[in-house]
């Protein structure tokens, strides 16, 4: 069965903030480390899950649950170009 939009939204969005939780305080996440967690399978068809886990982390942004950084400092939407970490809010 496929998953829809939102349960894939919501499995990455989840993996995103309990890969956070088992880091420490002030440590970052890669998104692909939170697109890997959320995808089923064994193969590389994680990489199809980078757009969503990106959209998800600026989703959490919105909320207020994390951060999206560059050279360890956060950015908005606006200013990002090439590699994004996240971390806690």
């Amino acid at each position: 069965m496929a998953k829809t939009q939102r349960q894939i939204d919501q499995r990455v969005e989840r993996a995103i903030v309990d890969l956070l939780e088992r880091r420490g305080p002030t440590a970052s996440i890669c998104p692909s480390d939170a697109a890997r967690v959320a995808y089923d399978g064994q193969d590389d068809g994680w990489r199809h899950l980078m757009e969503a886990t990106r959209r998800a982390a600026w989703r959490l942004v919105a909320a207020g649950t994390v951060e999206i950084t560059q050279a360890g400092r956060p950015v908005t939407a606006s200013e990002v170009h090439g590699p994004i970490r996240i971390r806690r809010a």
